[in-house]
């Protein structure tokens, strides 16, 4: 589909169903995320597509008390929103109960690794959280997203397995030195699935020239 209609339309999809996904468009929708670019075009990430159904329900079971706390704490902080916004958020917060209640039924499961020591950190020594080596993995991860949107699988970014991450590692017998960064569920999606997405404009979002200035 037309690239800026897929990405105004990349809305998280949280209902999937169970229907299989043919081999050959998941093979294209992970061709699409191996085109990313990545620093030095090292490629220092790896997908584990998940679809053996007893390592599903496991990711499934790691899952689902992150999401009972997130939703939890995300529920007392929509309180003070407007009766519209608030609805969305419910809308949102009820998918994501669905998700964490049949994760482990959804057809494929990706997981995003990456290897530290493959990436140049150039901000490592900064006062801060580290966050440059994502930009050799994230843009994979969106290219795959992209991909499912055209394709017409559902999906949703997700991170909350990675407080587990100690448990996924030996799950998915990945090497010691590699660690993950994204779970995206896929499938077809229950319903209409994607459509216009809520996001800050332009003028909230660009400064020109300087912090702040229009």
């Amino acid at each position: 589909m037309e690239l800026y209609d897929a990405m105004s339309s990349l809305r998280a999809v949280r209902r999937l169903r169970p229907d299989p996904i043919d081999t050959v468009t998941l093979e294209r929708i992970y061709q699409a995320a191996i085109w990313a670019p990545t620093g030095g075009n090292v490629q220092p990430w790896r997908l584990v597509a998940i679809t053996d159904a007893a390592k599903k329900q496991a990711l499934a079971a790691l899952y689902a008390p992150r999401w009972k706390d997130y939703s939890a704490n995300y529920r007392e902080r929509i309180d003070h929103l407007g009766e519209e916004a608030k609805a969305r958020a419910e809308r949102t917060l009820d998918a994501g109960d669905h998700l964490a209640a049949n994760m482990g039924q959804v057809p494929v499961i990706a997981v995003f690794c990456f290897n530290p020591s493959l990436m140049a950190l150039t901000d490592s020594e900064q006062a801060r959280p580290t966050v440059v080596g994502g930009g050799s993995v994230y843009p994979a991860v969106q290219n795959l997203l992209l991909a499912c949107r055209s394709e017409g699988v559902g999906c949703v970014l997700t991170t909350l397995l990675c407080m587990d991450e100690p448990a996924v590692k030996e799950l998915l017998g990945m090497p010691e030195d590699w660690y993950t960064c994204a779970h995206v569920p896929m499938g077809y999606p229950v319903g209409g699935g994607y459509g216009p997405i809520n996001r800050r404009p332009v003028a909230k979002m660009v400064y020109r020239n300087a912090w702040g200035s229009s």
